[in-house]
């Protein structure tokens, strides 16, 4: 995998936007020690303290990949690196879609923008945020982690950021071989509330249910306690925590 490494950018996801229209179609991984304008989901700001943690954006040209399987670069992302970060201390696991928690705390915030022509996706740019040795967060994120408070002690980001993108490739290689139903086998092994009953709540309310499926599409399947089945996209439903 190719990397660019930059000091300070506007957002690793615009830089790989303006670099992707002339590069090859191999991976190409760019990395940034500070984000003036870091973005999360929708209008979500993603904050981190200069050199700190990891800022990176992933520029991926999947092979044959329908529109309608875009969710599976997701799954790829989410498991490499929830598997890094369980190399350090078990407990990370992924928040659906993307989000990779330990407990009720966000370590990780993601951000995947598709190109997409006709019924293929042409390039992906997946952008991630990774809370590495930031120990004070003064935004309103609610929940917001790192590993260094998780472990008591500083890490080397690099070597962090190398497990990830070993196991990114490892991931984005079964996708390439059509491994779709193991992948998704192996984020379900690894998602957030999973089979647990929880507090959720959508435009009607609040409820208890439980997460059954996650669609290829990446719909969210919930049964409440009455044995109704939920079906919500991204942003359609809360998680109460």
């Amino acid at each position: 995998m190719k990397r660019i490494a930059l000091d300070i950018i506007n957002s690793t996801n615009e830089y790989a936007k303006s670099l992707a229209a002339n590069e090859s179609k191999e991976l190409t991984l760019v990395t940034a020690e500070f984000q003036e304008a870091g973005r999360g989901a929708g209008t979500n700001k993603w904050e981190s303290e200069r050199g700190k943690n990891l800022l990176f954006s992933i520029i991926a040209y999947p092979q044959q990949l329908l529109a309608n399987q875009t969710f599976t670069l997701s799954e790829v992302t989410s498991l490499a690196i929830c598997d890094a970060l369980n190399n350090y201390t078990k407990g990370f696991q992924i928040k659906w879609p993307n989000d990779i928690y330990f407990g009720d705390k966000k370590a990780v915030g993601m951000l995947i923008e598709n190109d997409i022509r006709g019924k293929f996706v042409r390039r992906s740019i997946i952008g991630v945020g990774v809370n590495i040795n930031q120990t004070i967060f003064r935004s309103d994120a609610p929940n917001p982690i790192s590993l260094a408070q998780i472990l008591g002690r500083e890490e080397e980001r690099d070597q962090v950021l190398d497990k990830i993108t070993q196991r990114f490739i490892h991931y984005y290689n079964m996708m390439d071989e059509r491994q779709f139903s193991a992948l998704h086998s192996h984020y379900l092994q690894h998602l957030y509330r999973w089979r647990e009953l929880h507090a959720y709540a959508d435009d009607k309310g609040s409820f208890l249910a439980r997460i059954i499926d996650v669609e290829p599409t990446g719909h969210l399947l919930l049964e409440c306690e009455n044995k109704e089945q939920r079906r919500y996209a991204f942003k359609e439903v809360n998680f109460i925590i």
